[in-house]
């Protein structure tokens, strides 16, 4: 009985043998603190060894994560977002005259009637393979329809994208240049101009001087696939040019704000203790320094010349995804409706997800974290 006395007794024993004299009397006595202490280092699991060996690419793949996560809530947005909408296909294409039979048939022969869960499931699978369905109003392959689409539209944003990205970056490094004086003022005024007007209004504006009154551009701005390489950068130079004065000012005036940030540091100061020129300081310290927030807002505007063209291509009547995306809508065409959505949802969280990976592989803070 003496051997297995509270005193002396197996959890004792244990707790003793395993190194447990230097703990305190309930945990050696409770016998389960060896258990706890040596598990604990694996309680972290795989990701916890992971990050701490690998920093960059646990970051990297979290971003990754949290991209696929954010898309998928995005699709049940959509999706249910557009099934809440007021109104019913099969009464808009039938008319109000239609019986409650005919729109009866139609819902049944487009699926309506089955479960809203079933319908989301089938859909994002179809989705996930490319496959959007058919259209409601067309009966043509939605993916078909978007691709020919989608091609026209990335069109459009790329060479928005390499005429405004290298100007508004020169330019907010010549206004950090000569802050404070003449160029540096006019850039100012002519950003917050830029600014100020949205971009339907500033589309109007140039059909009205160079489309109708000077003659030198084109209007509508109609692409198809007969046509020259020429000839479609001439339909698309008022679009292209819409879209480079909206997007070109917020560019610039965050390049110039992020550089500016840095000019106050010492090795700045250095830089200009040495005798280096202006625009050296500015080129070679400055703004290689300040890459990380310039990238961020250069994303955004990719993002947007990408999203956003729904009203610039209404305007210019511009056959790419944002006019596909508002005629579907006139016509309550849900299937178009979704894939757009979706399609706009991913390529903007693909762009904020790029430009957060980019900033991290550009500051040794971030690619190094303690």
């Amino acid at each position: 009985m003496t051997a297995l006395g509270p005193d002396t007794g197996p959890a004792q024993i244990t707790a003793t043998t395993a190194g447990g004299e230097g703990l305190p009397q309930s945990h050696a006595v409770s016998g389960t603190a060896v258990p706890s202490m040596t598990a604990g280092p694996m309680t972290g699991g795989f990701w916890r060894r992971f990050s701490l060996r690998r920093p960059l690419a646990a970051l990297i793949l979290q971003r990754l994560g949290l991209s696929v996560g954010l898309l998928f809530a995005v699709s049940l947005m959509i999706f249910g977002g557009v099934e809440a909408l007021p109104g019913d296909f099969a009464t808009t294409y039938l008319g109000q005259s239609a019986t409650p039979q005919a729109v009866e048939n139609i819902r049944k022969d487009l699926g309506l009637d089955q479960p809203l869960t079933e319908r989301y499931v089938t859909w994002l699978g179809g989705a996930l393979h490319g496959d959007f369905g058919t259209s409601w109003a067309s009966r043509n392959s939605v993916s078909e329809q978007i691709g020919k689409r989608l091609g026209n539209s990335l069109f459009l944003a790329f060479f928005a994208a390499i005429i405004s990205v290298p100007l508004a970056v020169g330019l907010g490094m010549l206004a950090v240049q000569f802050r404070n004086r003449l160029p540096d003022r006019i850039i100012n005024v002519i950003s917050l101009a830029a600014i100020s007007l949205p971009e339907f209004f500033v589309g109007y504006l140039l059909i009205m001087l160079f489309a109708v009154k000077l003659g030198v551009a084109t209007f509508p701005a109609t692409v198809y696939d007969s046509m020259s390489f020429g000839e479609r950068l001439s339909a698309i130079a008022l679009p292209v040019a819409t879209l480079v004065l909206v997007v070109l000012a917020h560019m610039m005036r965050m390049t110039r704000a992020a550089i500016l940030n840095v000019m106050s540091s010492a090795y700045v100061e250095t830089a200009e203790l040495k005798g280096l020129s202006a625009f050296r300081i500015i080129a070679k310290h400055a703004a290689p320094n300040a890459v990380a927030p310039v990238i961020n807002v250069i994303a955004l505007n990719l993002a947007y010349l990408v999203v956003g063209v729904v009203v610039v291509e209404v305007v210019f009547v511009y056959p790419g995804m944002g006019q596909y995306m508002v005629d579907a809508v006139t016509v309550r065409d849900m299937p178009v409706v979704q894939a757009c959505g979706l399609i706009f949802a991913a390529f903007y969280i693909f762009l904020n997800m790029a430009a957060d990976l980019l900033a991290i592989l550009a500051n040794p803070r971030l690619r190094h974290p303690r």
